[in-house]
């Protein structure tokens, strides 16, 4: 009932109980995860990581193999060290089997291309089970058709504006 604690300058920071109890999401983490470790749920600015889910687009649909979309990520990706998006599949909780291999966009230049910053600073990966034309091979992630998939944006060493919500993720747009 009473969440993880506050790690700050000043040291360790309890919170109080929400009066809830969070069998639930424990237990989808630990189904989803694996494990647990305290990082996952603490601010350390600069340390550690810090991971975004999404399951749904926009507008609360399941996410489907067969369609395409786009997140469009904010200028300044707040990650001291990198930052990766990565599918997954619904069922089986591991990455998305394709072709692809490693289904995944970021700023690292491995295991495939690194993603390419749009003009105007912004990231754009998209998503479907072909890549639209002009995309550049390290913004799309291939999907599978008739399989449902979710989302994970992983920012290594997090900065400040990620803690504080200066700087949010877009939503998954459906798009074409």
């Amino acid at each position: 009932m009473t969440p993880p604690a506050d790690i700050t300058d000043s040291g360790v920071e309890p919170r109080p109980s929400s009066g809830a109890r969070k069998l639930n999401m424990r237990s989808w983490w630990w189904y989803l995860a694996v494990g647990i470790s305290p990082t996952f749920a603490t601010q350390l600015t600069g340390v550690g990581s810090q991971y975004v889910f999404a399951f749904a687009d926009q507008e609360g649909r399941p996410l489907d193999g067969g369609k395409h979309y786009r997140l469009v990520l904010p200028p300044d990706i707040p990650a001291a060290r990198f930052w990766s998006v990565t599918g997954y599949d619904n069922q089986t909780r591991s990455m998305i089997d394709t072709p692809q291999r490693f289904p995944r966009a970021g700023s690292q230049d491995y295991p495939g291309p690194a993603a390419v910053t749009d003009a105007d600073g912004t990231t754009t990966v998209r998503f479907g089970p072909d890549r639209p034309d002009g995309v550049p091979e390290g913004n799309w992630i291939r999907t599978t058709p008739a399989r449902g998939w979710f989302v994970v944006l992983r920012l290594y060493s997090p900065l400040q504006p990620f803690f504080d919500r200066t700087w949010r993720p877009g939503e998954i747009e459906a798009v074409g």
